[in-house]
């Protein structure tokens, strides 16, 4: 196992990509880059970013994830999502890199009511979803064998924007939250699978799709309760809102989400070595990080 010793991430700002610069191994140079300075949808700046990092692997991170927006802008969701994530290749491929794409339960369509595995026929249900798969689809065209795609699912952090942050944010001044309860996928600290990539990284023979998140399942009502129950245990609420479940149809939103769009992570915890910590322990020790309230 050799791991590279200069690591380019492209949507280093993110919450994913803060998780890989924290979780970076002993002796890995790595350069994170916002938009500022690795704006995927610019090819030379791509190139140039590469190049400038004397990188030796390419993760890319960056994504338009603003899946209701990307309805009514698909022109920009493809721009990141499918272009972006060309451009990205496209340089790798010219270097003779490697590249750790990160793509999304939403390419599947969750009507089958059972986990999906790497291998499945994908249907996304919406624009999000069929601009991330044109991504995934041109990294494989370009790469071939160096590409591997990683799809994950609910991704959270500390930091940025997340479900759990909205979550915390209503709890806290809503006399009480509806939450969906019949969308069902895995919640995934994104410093869990910070450290699957870096895993992927030192293991050039692995090559995509993979899928990884946290382990078990849950619906979005499912999280919320456990995000109000954690979050005063842990007393980074004073006080919470209950958490009452509706159904999607009472929650009309622009874009269609899958129902069921667990993944089945099998096949990569044995190619990692690697089991994954289920998702409510990942829950406590990102909130147990949080300032009190």
């Amino acid at each position: 196992m050799t791991l590279p010793r200069r690591v380019v991430v492209f949507g280093g700002t993110g919450q994913l990509g803060c998780e890989l610069g924290r979780t970076a191994p002993a002796g890995v140079e790595v350069t994170l880059l916002g938009r500022a300075g690795g704006d995927i949808r610019q090819p030379e700046q791509v190139a140039a970013a590469v190049d400038r990092a004397a990188a030796e692997l390419v993760i890319n991170a960056a994504a338009y994830t603003a899946v209701d927006r990307a309805e009514a802008d698909a022109a920009a969701a493809y721009e990141v999502n499918a272009s972006g994530a060309g451009h990205v290749a496209s340089a790798a491929a010219a270097r003779g890199l490697r590249v750790l794409h990160v793509s999304t339960d939403f390419v599947f369509d969750g009507e089958r009511g059972q986990p999906y595995a790497p291998d499945a026929t994908p249907c996304p249900l919406g624009v999000y979803g069929a601009s991330k798969l044109d991504g995934e689809r041109r990294v494989q065209s370009a790469l071939g064998a160096r590409a591997v795609i990683v799809r994950t699912a609910w991704l959270y952090a500390g930091e940025g924007p997340s479900f759990v942050h909205t979550m915390l944010g209503l709890l806290a001044t809503r006399e009480a939250v509806n939450v969906v309860s019949d969308q069902v996928g895995t919640p995934t600290w994104a410093r869990g699978l910070a450290r699957a990539l870096w895993r992927i990284a030192e293991r050039p023979q692995i090559a995509g799709p993979l899928h990884w998140t946290d382990a078990g399942v849950a619906s979005w009502y499912d999280f919320a309760v456990a995000i109000r129950e954690e979050a005063l245990r842990a007393g980074v609420l004073a006080h919470a809102a209950p958490v009452h479940p509706i159904a999607t149809s009472q929650y009309p939103t622009a874009a269609r989400r899958p129902p069921f769009s667990v993944l089945d992570k099998a096949s990569t915890w044995r190619a990692l070595d690697l089991q994954p910590v289920h998702w409510r322990e990942n829950l406590r020790c990102m909130l147990s990080e949080l300032p009190r309230g």
